[in-house]
């Protein structure tokens, strides 16, 4: 799915969730540490269901794929939500409480 702007394209199943941004106002993202250095990071944040979130380590993106999530709605799978605003896309696990925030101003993990 993708936020109304397209500028955050997002995955979800029972068992991670993934968003990338295209356009954003801030620098890249921290490398994961486990990264391979052939592959691309800080292109978005992710979260496995009862882990905890952190920076995107993929050859691909998510973004352009999928139906529009309009502002306002939210899509679950199992523990794993996202909620579309205008200000920023907000992933979570219902279970454990973690997740992340991805908006053209700004990125939160918690």
């Amino acid at each position: 799915f993708q936020s109304p702007s397209g500028n955050v394209g997002c995955s979800i199943d029972p068992m991670r969730v993934r968003c990338d941004i295209a356009e954003r106002s801030w620098g890249p993202l921290p490398r994961p540490a486990d990264c391979h250095p052939n592959v691309s990071s800080g292109q978005g944040l992710d979260l496995d269901a009862g882990g905890e979130s952190g920076v995107v380590c993929a050859g691909d993106s998510v973004l352009g794929f999928g139906d529009i999530l309009p502002y306002g709605d939210a899509i679950q799978a199992g523990s794993l939500q996202c909620d579309s605003t205008e200000a920023a896309m907000t992933c979570h696990d219902r279970t454990s409480r973690h997740g992340f925030t991805l908006s053209r101003q700004g990125y939160e993990l918690f």
